[in-house]
């Protein structure tokens, strides 16, 4: 019941987000453009994972085969990798709205935002089209426990019988630079707004600038410090491990709209617009 119940919030909060963002003039913007995608890739990477999970706590037999195991492991990382990419875009676009705002039309325009999606999904997907299908080569030779709630590479290496060096190989080349290059450019993106913000002079200018981009901060911190300490601690199937695991793949999802929700004044805003819409056309 309380991971169905964290499911359903995940579903109803980011479809929330998605529909308000559509509905509402005012937040056809870069920002709420990307919010809007990252909402829809939350979606994607708790609907992975989370109704097999319910599944297995459900069901006495709690089996799944090598084939589907893989496939869920790429849908993982697609989802995980498009949104690393999109975290530092809209990183980059609070930058650019803070360090250089008079430029910010000609930075961010709608046709660099829908690349920077794109360039995401391509990105992502690139990672999962390299990684599993070297992951299909390994033989399991016995009936193994995965000692975690989801498929992820990670969990498959210790229990193949064959020689998984070159997997583990591939996997660091591709996550340690993925990880790298999207991390690093949060964080000088935020080093340079930091540093514009404490260069403000009014008090209230300081926590607006810091207001707008507060909310992004506190997602990127709950994805990188769950996602690095999943994928890089030893597998042994630990309470700990465990844990990074959910709060990575079920919890997440489900805090960022509530998130950039009660911390943002112009989504409450539009939710109250859309809101006395609805009921006006109720009525």
């Amino acid at each position: 019941m309380l991971f169905l119940g964290i499911y359903f919030f995940t579903l109803l909060g980011n479809l929330g987000m998605l529909l308000v963002i559509s509905a509402d003039s005012h937040l056809h913007s870069p920002m709420y453009f990307f919010l809007s995608h990252l909402s829809f890739l939350d979606l994607c990477f708790s609907s992975v994972t989370v109704p097999n999970m319910l599944e297995n706590l459900l069901s006495q037999r709690k089996t799944i085969s090598v084939e589907a195991c893989l496939v869920q492991a790429f849908f993982v990382l697609i989802s995980a990798g498009t949104e690393a990419f999109l975290l530092s875009a809209m990183a980059y676009d609070r930058y650019v709205a803070i360090c250089h705002p008079l430029l910010y039309g000609q930075l961010i325009s709608k046709q660099q935002c829908v690349q920077f999606v794109w360039g995401s999904w391509g990105l992502g997907f690139l990672d999962a089209v390299i990684n599993i299908p070297v992951a299909l080569k390994m033989d399991f030779c016995d009936t193994y426990t995965i000692p975690h709630y989801s498929c992820e590479l990670p969990s498959l290496f210790p229990l193949s019988c064959s020689d998984v060096s070159t997997n583990l190989i591939i996997m660091l080349c591709i996550m340690i630079p993925h990880g790298a290059v999207t991390f690093l450019s949060i964080f000088f993106s935020y080093v340079f707004i930091v540093s514009t913000i404490l260069s403000i002079t009014s008090s209230s200018g300081r926590g607006k600038a810091f207001s707008t981009c507060s909310s992004h901060l506190v997602t990127v911190l709950l994805f990188y410090g769950s996602g690095f300490l999943r994928y890089f601690m030893p597998t042994s199937g630990s309470f700990l491990e465990l844990v990074f695991s959910v709060q990575y793949s079920v919890i997440t999802p489900m805090l960022n709209p509530l998130i950039y929700s009660l911390k943002n004044k112009e989504v409450k805003a539009a939710v109250r617009r859309t809101l006395g819409k609805c009921l006006s056309c109720h009525c």
